[in-house]
C-alpha cells in the first residue's frame, strides 16, 4: 500500500511485529495519549500535530506510548535526525541501551549522511560498550568505517573526520592517524585547509617510520638516499667510517644520528611535499564548489518551504556536479539534496534521471522513497515510478503502483487513463474497457462524466472496433450533458470514421443534435458552418445543401443581432438593421436566369438547374471564402478531437 515505507527508510524488518507485541503487553496509554493519536491517524501530513503527540510522549514518560509515536513518526519523516537523538536518549532513560543503539541503527540506515547522528552514535557506543573487552576496538573503528563510507565525502563532514583522528590517536595508532590524513586530504570538505595543517602536526610529531606504513617507508627512504651523491647526506666521509656502533670523537663530524636524523627530516619534508600536491588540487576542487555551500542555508529536512533562491542553488549546483564531479560525490550531493529538499519532487524526478543511466536498483530505490515516504500524494512521480517499471517488464508492480495510487488519491482522471494504457498496451482489451466503464458509471460530476465518455467512445471505436457501442457511449452523454460541445465534435469524428456516403444520415442527425441543443449561438454557428461544409462535400441532395445554408443565413443574422445588441446596450434603429440585414444575406446565391449579360434577376431563389446558363449558378456568390462564416480555419478533422 501506499503508506508502506521500504526497508532502511524509517523502519526496519520485524517492525511491525514488535509494534504488535508492543501492543499487546503493553499498560494503559496516559490519559490524553489517544486524543493526540487519533489526530496524527488521520492527517499523519500535519507535522505539527506529531510534534505534539512527541511532546506529549516525552513528558509523560511512558515507554510503550514513546515507542508507539516514534515508530509511527519515522515512517512519514525519516529524516527528522534531531527526532532519531532523543528517541535514542529515551531509550537510554528508560534503561533499554540495546534498544537504545538499535534505535541509532535504524537512524544512521534511515538518513545516513547526517554526520551529527554518526557522531551522536559513535559517541554512544564509545561509552556504553565494555571498554575492556578485547574486540571494543575494532568494532568502534568499523562504524567509523561505516560512517566515512555514507558521509565522508559530504562538503561538512569535517567533524566526523575530526573524531575519528582523536580516536586513532588515543589508540596510538599513528599509522592510521595518517591513512586517514590521506583519505581526507583528497576530499574537497569545508575545512580541508585545517586537515593539512594538522597533518603537518602530526608528521613534525613523530618518526617517519612510526606514522608511516613499512612499505611506504622504505619507498620514500630509497628516493632520499638515491638522490643524495654517494649516499651521504652531507657528501663527506666516505671511506672514513668506523665499524658500526663506534663513533667518531666529538666536533669530528656528523654522527650516526645526526645522520639519521638529517634523512628523517628530509623524508618528511619530501612527505608532506607529496601531500601538498594533493591539498593544492583539492583547494581547487573546494574554491569551485564553494559558492553553492555558501548558497545551503538548510542543510537540513524541515517541512518549512524552502526560498526560492535555495532551490534555484541546489539546481544550479547538481548541474555543476554531474557536469564536473564523479559518480561518487554526484550520488552524494543528490542525497544531501533530498534530505533539504525532500518535499519537492522536482529533485527526486531529476535524481532517478540520473541513476537511469547509472543503476536500475538505484532508480527504484529512489521512487520508493519518494513515492511510499515522503511524498505519497504526487501523482506525477507514482505516474514515473509505474512507467519505469512498466519499462523494466515490471508490468504487475506498475499494475500496483497506479492501483494503490488511484486509491490513496481517488479522482485524478490520469491516473485511470494510465492505468486503462497499461491494460490495453499488454492486451488486456476487456479490462481496459471495464476500468473506464466502473469509473464512468461511479462518476457523480457530469463534466468528468462527459470526459470519461469521449475517452470510452474512443477506445470502442479505435481500439475495439466497434463504431455502434462507442455512439452509444455519445449519445448517452448527450443526454446528460447537452451543452458540451466536445461530445457533438467528438459523435462527428466518430461518424466520419465511417463511409461518409453510407453513414449520410447519422452524420447529418449528429448536425441536427448539436443544432437542436441549446449550446450557445456561437457554437452552433460552428456547426452549422460545418454541416453546410459537409453537404458541399461529401452530400447527395442539393436540396438538404440549400436547406442547410439558408439555415445558417438566419443563425448568422441572429448572431449579428446579438452582437450590435450587446455593443450598443440597446436595440438599433430599425433604418440601420435593414442595412445590416441586406448586408448579411447579400452572400445568398444569385437567381438562376437565362438573362443574357448586363440584364437584372427577375426572381430570387434556385431555379432548376437544367433551365439555366450553368455558369450563372455560381457558388463564388454565396459560398464564400471561410471568413464570411466567421468560420475559424478550413476543414479539420482535429476539431472533433479535443485534446487529451
Amino acid at each position: 500500500g501506499l503508506s508502506d515505507a521500504p526497508a532502511g527508510e524509517g523502519s526496519k524488518p520485524g517492525a511491525e511485529a514488535r509494534e504488535g507485541a508492543l501492543e499487546d503487553a503493553a499498560p494503559p496509554y496516559p490519559p490524553e495519549f489517544d486524543k493526540y493519536w487519533k489526530v496524527v491517524e488521520e492527517t499523519p501530513s500535519d507535522f505539527m500535530a506529531w510534534t505534539y503527540l512527541l511532546q506529549h510522549v516525552e513528558q509523560e514518560n511512558h515507554v510503550w506510548a514513546t515507542r508507539k509515536t516514534f515508530d509511527a513518526f519515522f515512517t512519514h519523516y525519516p529524516y527528522c535526525y534531531g527526532y532519531w537523538k532523543k528517541y535514542a536518549d529515551l531509550e537510554k532513560q528508560f534503561g533499554f541501551s540495546r534498544e537504545a543503539q538499535e534505535v541509532y541503527e535504524r537512524g544512521v540506515q534511515s538518513i545516513p549522511l547526517s554526520v551529527d547522528l554518526w557522531v551522536h552514535y559513535i559517541t554512544y557506543l564509545q561509552e556504553a560498550l565494555d571498554s575492556t573487552a578485547p574486540d571494543i576496538a575494532s568494532k568502534i573503528r568499523s562504524v567509523f568505517e561505516m560512517a566515512l563510507a555514507a558521509a565522508g565525502t559530504d562538503f561538512r563532514s569535517d567533524r566526523l573526520w575530526d573524531m575519528y583522528v582523536v580516536w586513532e590517536r588515543e589508540q596510538g595508532n599513528w599509522k592510521a592517524v595518517t591513512a586517514i590524513y590521506d583519505r581526507v586530504l583528497s576530499i574537497p570538505t569545508q575545512l580541508y585547509s585545517h586537515h593539512f595543517e594538522k597533518f603537518k602536526e602530526h608528521v613534525q610529531s613523530f618518526s617517519p617510520k612510526e606514522i608511516l606504513s613499512t612499505d611506504e617507508f622504505l619507498k620514500l627512504r630509497c628516493e632520499i638516499v638515491n638522490s643524495t651523491p654517494c649516499g651521504d647526506p652531507e657528501g663527506e666521509g666516505e671511506g672514513d667510517e668506523g665499524p658500526p656502533g663506534d663513533e667518531a670523537p666529538p666536533g669530528v663530524g656528523p654522527t650516526n644520528q645526526e645522520k639519521a636524523d638529517a634523512e628523517m627530516e628530509r623524508i618528511r619534508s619530501h612527505l608532506i611535499a607529496t601531500r601538498q600536491e594533493i591539498h593544492l588540487q583539492n583547494e581547487e576542487e573546494v574554491s569551485r564548489r564553494w559558492n553553492f555551500e555558501e548558497g545551503i542555508k538548510r542543510p537540513y529536512f524541515h517541512v518549512k518551504p524552502l526560498e526560492r533562491a535555495q532551490l534555484k542553488n541546489w539546481k544550479d549546483y547538481l548541474d555543476f556536479e554531474m557536469l564536473n564531479g564523479t559518480n561518487e560525490r554526484v550520488l552524494v550531493l543528490f542525497e544531501r539534496c533530498v534530505i533539504a529538499c525532500a518535499l519537492y519532487e522536482d529533485f527526486w524526478i531529476k535524481y532517478a534521471r540520473y541513476l537511469e543511466t547509472h543503476s536500475v536498483d538505484g532508480v527504484r530505490n529512489v521512487f520508493q522513497r519518494a513515492c511510499l515516504v515522503h511524498l505519497p500524494h504526487k501523482p506525477t512521480l507514482h505516474l514515473l515510478w509505474a512507467a519505469f517499471e512498466e519499462r523494466e517488464g515490471n508490468v504487475d508492480e506498475a499494475r500496483r503502483i497506479l492501483s494503490c495510487l488511484q486509491s490513496g488519491v481517488p479522482g485524478l482522471a490520469m491516473v485511470l487513463l494510465r492505468r486503462v494504457g497499461l491494460e490495453r498496451r499488454h492486451g488486456r482489451l476487456e479490462k481496459a474497457e471495464g476500468l473506464l466503464r466502473e469509473a464512468l458509471t461511479s462518476c457523480k460530476d457530469v463534466p468528468t462524466s462527459s470526459f470519461l465518455s469521449i475517452k470510452l467512445a474512443r477506445q470502442l471505436l479505435k481500439v475495439h472496433k466497434s463504431l455502434v457501442k462507442g455512439r452509444r457511449v455519445l449519445l448517452e452523454a448527450i443526454d446528460r450533458d447537452q451543452e458540451n460541445a466536445k461530445l457533438y465534435l467528438n459523435l462527428l469524428e466518430l461518424e466520419f470514421s465511417s463511409d461518409v456516403k453510407v453513414n449520410e444520415t447519422n452524420i447529418l442527425s449528429c448536425f441536427e443534435r448539436a443544432l437542436g441543443s441549446s449550446m450557445a449561438l456561437d457554437t452552433k454557428l460552428l456547426f452549422s458552418q460545418r454541416r453546410v461544409e459537409f453537404l458541399e462535400d461529401f452530400g447527395s441532395n442539393i436540396k438538404s445543401l440549400l436547406d442547410a445554408y439558408n439555415e445558417h443565413q438566419k443563425l448568422l443574422k441572429q448572431n449579428t443581432s446579438k452582437k450590435r445588441t450587446a455593443e450598443n446596450g440597446t436595440e438599433e434603429p430599425e433604418e440601420k438593421r435593414v442595412r445590416g440585414e441586406e448586408t448579411a444575406v447579400s452572400i445568398a446565391p444569385p437567381p438562376v436566369t437565362t438573362a443574357t449579360a448586363g440584364s437584372a434577376p427577375t426572381a430570387p431563389g434556385p431555379a432548376p438547374v437544367a433551365t439555366g446558363d450553368l455558369s450563372a449558378y455560381s457558388y463564388s456568390g454565396w459560398y464564400q471564402p471561410y471568413g464570411s462564416y466567421g468560420y475559424q480555419s478550413p476543414w479539420n478533422y482535429s476539431h472533433y478531437y479535443p485534446p487529451s
